[in-house]
């Protein structure tokens, strides 16, 4: 099979899926990570002959991303603020709206002026891309990661290997922890989805991506946020930060909870959906 023949098919085979458009896109990520082929290369080499060996790859891709798996997932691995990070089925795959969060959080964090170590948390580690992406920006800063999952956690400490960025990982249940210290920053993007909204998320997300990560675990979709205000209290720094993404849905129920901060303000993502809360103390 030719490279060209092995695209046509790939495009075929997933048409019900997929649009033209995204079927390209999709093959175009799949044959520089497989074949070594950028865009231009397709078409110039689509005589190629290749190996039965990556037919056979493309095949089992094939057959995945017909169940509805994720194609990054697939890839095990993404592109999120310029960083390479690897994801799989113990992350969420993490989204545009995280990074928009973490340009507002840099752009504050580099207004602050201390001659002590600024301390971070995050709430939420994932694949850790909010604390590795704060580490990279702010080096000298000690940043801490709590995660209920030990399987987040050892994706997330693989990504910290790959950068040789220094983060401290606690595993624990945060709406059960009592935090021991005081920090100058919180950022949080916790689980904020309903259980009531469950059918409005889509196969491909809920199928396979941890609900752990996605859901609420109780009626209150709020329960993180409200854990989230009442260590604020305790263990932020006068005049700290604190950045947390929400569900769009709630952005006014979320904001009231931190109507104590000196400074709180509900922002809007690119989108125009309330997306994120900003909190001075």
């Amino acid at each position: 099979m030719t490279v060209s023949e092995l695209k046509a098919n790939f495009s075929t085979q997933l048409s019900d899926l997929y649009t033209a458009s995204e079927n390209a896109f999709i093959f175009q990520i799949f044959a520089e990570n497989i074949l070594k082929l950028n865009t231009i290369q397709q078409r110039q080499l689509g005589d190629q002959e290749i190996s039965s060996e990556n037919e056979e790859k493309f095949s089992q891709i094939v057959s995945e991303l017909k169940t509805g798996r994720p194609y990054l997932q697939i890839l095990g691995e993404t592109e999120f603020y310029g960083m390479k990070f690897f994801v799989d089925e113990n992350v969420l795959i993490p989204r545009p709206e995280t990074e928009e969060l973490l340009e507002i959080a840099i752009r504050e964090i580099k207004k602050i002026q201390s001659t002590q170590v600024i301390k971070i948390l995050d709430i939420g580690t994932g694949s850790g891309v909010i604390p590795l992406v704060l580490k990279k920006y702010f080096p000298e800063a000690e940043v801490s990661s709590i995660d209920f999952s030990e399987k987040a956690l050892k994706t997330a400490k693989k990504n910290a290997d790959y950068h040789q960025l220094p983060v401290n990982f606690i595993h624990a249940d945060y709406l059960h922890l009592e935090l021991q210290e005081k920090y100058d920053i919180i950022i949080s993007n916790p689980p904020y989805i309903g259980i009531e909204e469950e059918i409005e998320i889509a196969d491909s997300v809920k199928e396979f991506e941890p609900k752990m990560a996605l859901f609420s675990p109780t009626a209150d979709a709020l329960i993180f946020y409200r854990k989230i205000a009442e260590d604020s209290r305790k263990h932020l720094n006068n005049d700290g930060l604190l950045f947390l993404e929400i569900n769009q849905k709630l952005g006014p129920e979320t904001l009231e909870l931190y109507q104590d901060f000196s400074d709180a303000q509900l922002l809007k993502d690119l989108s125009e959906n309330d997306r994120f809360i900003y909190g001075k103390k």
